[in-house]
């Protein structure tokens, strides 16, 4: 699975780039109407002097805590269900669908509306309701409670969570993505639901044009992850081999290695030998990341590696054909292209 820290930064990116206008537009309406009417039980002196900051505080730390918690639940479900990279593949598909669907419903494409899932209108009333309130903890409590209507984005960095398959990295990747809205939100709260709705329609056709940005990249990970990204050209592929990089020993036995770095594989294209026993090394120097976590989606292959060292994964016999390689998160990833002995470029010529 992908590093803790790399989750908490997709999702710090996701909510910065992606969620915090989209999730405004639903629940922004909520902060303002609940930063608006002071609190009967404080002094309108002490109200006055600490501005809007405590309420604002309150609602993002609440709404902090609660999606925390949601990630940490996910990330269980995960860890109970162990999806394999097949089954996450399909995850984040669909999570790129889902995107997809809000992205195009937000820039009024009437022909989607009846796709975009929307919860209950008896739990939008509720929450709601709570936004009049004029206690001192209904901030916090608006904070809170805005898990039970999401936006858009927030199902999709949902399912991340859950195919993270650890209650740290879920809890990780959710906390990451409210504190990416965060800003956002913070301005918010300090204008009034006039202002708010003034830039509405220009925020939410902004948000749509980005959402479906991410929908193409999450869909793009998720085929990847899931081996079924086109495969490219033979002769590219041979082209951009090093010849260290495949060695056949003595007794015909052939070894494929490979660098994981940080943010890529090299080469991320070979070409070796088919119907010949395989194995492939895996080496790393001070990496760190999504490509610690290795993937052959063919193979059924799931392999954590370390910081530094190697990592030996035993192939086979392999059949002439394309085997890809990934990441766990499908973000970054590779190809090996396996020919017959008499049909590689070298014996062509």
């Amino acid at each position: 699975m992908a590093s803790t820290s790399t989750l908490f930064l997709t999702g710090v990116t996701t909510g910065l780039f992606a969620g915090g206008a989209s999730c405004a537009a639903v629940q922004g309406g909520l902060l303002a109407g609940a930063v608006g009417r002071r609190a009967t039980a404080w002094p309108a002196e002490a109200w006055e002097r600490s501005g809007l900051f405590a309420p604002v505080a309150a609602f993002l730390g609440a709404k902090l805590a609660s999606h925390a918690l949601l990630g940490a639940v996910l990330g269980l479900v995960g860890a109970a269900v162990q999806p394999g990279p097949q089954a996450r593949a399909i995850l984040l598909v669909a999570s790129a669908v889902l995107m997809a669907v809000f992205a195009l419903d937000m820039l009024g494409v009437r022909a989607v509306r009846h796709l975009v899932p929307r919860l209950p209108a008896s739990w939008g009333r509720r929450v709601r309701r709570s936004a009049k309130s004029t206690a001192v903890t209904a901030p916090a409590a608006l904070g809170f409670l805005t898990v039970l209507i999401p936006c858009g984005v927030t199902l999709s960095v949902e399912l991340i969570a859950v195919t993270s398959g650890s209650p740290y990295a879920g809890a990780a990747v959710m906390a990451g993505f409210v504190l990416g809205t965060g800003p956002l939100f913070a301005v918010l709260g300090f204008f009034l639901r006039s202002a708010a709705k003034l830039w509405q329609g220009r925020l939410t056709a902004v948000t749509g044009v980005i959402v479906l940005l991410v929908a193409v990249w999450t869909l793009g990970s998720g085929l990847r992850l899931g081996g079924w990204w086109p495969a490219p050209a033979p002769q590219a592929v041979a082209a951009s081999v090093p010849a260290q990089t495949v060695r056949t020993a003595a007794d015909g036995t052939q070894t494929i290695t490979i660098q994981a770095r940080t943010n890529s594989y090299a080469p991320g294209a070979v070409t070796a030998r088919a119907g010949v026993p395989t194995k492939l090394v895996v080496a790393t120097r001070g990496t760190n990341g999504c490509v610690r976590s290795f993937v052959v989606p063919d193979r059924d292959v799931q392999e954590v590696l370390p910081v530094t060292g190697e990592k030996v994964i035993d192939l086979g016999t392999p059949k002439a054909g394309a085997l890809a390689f990934t990441c766990g998160m499908g973000m970054y990833g590779g190809q090996i292209t396996f020919n017959d002995p008499d049909r590689t470029p070298e014996a062509a010529k």
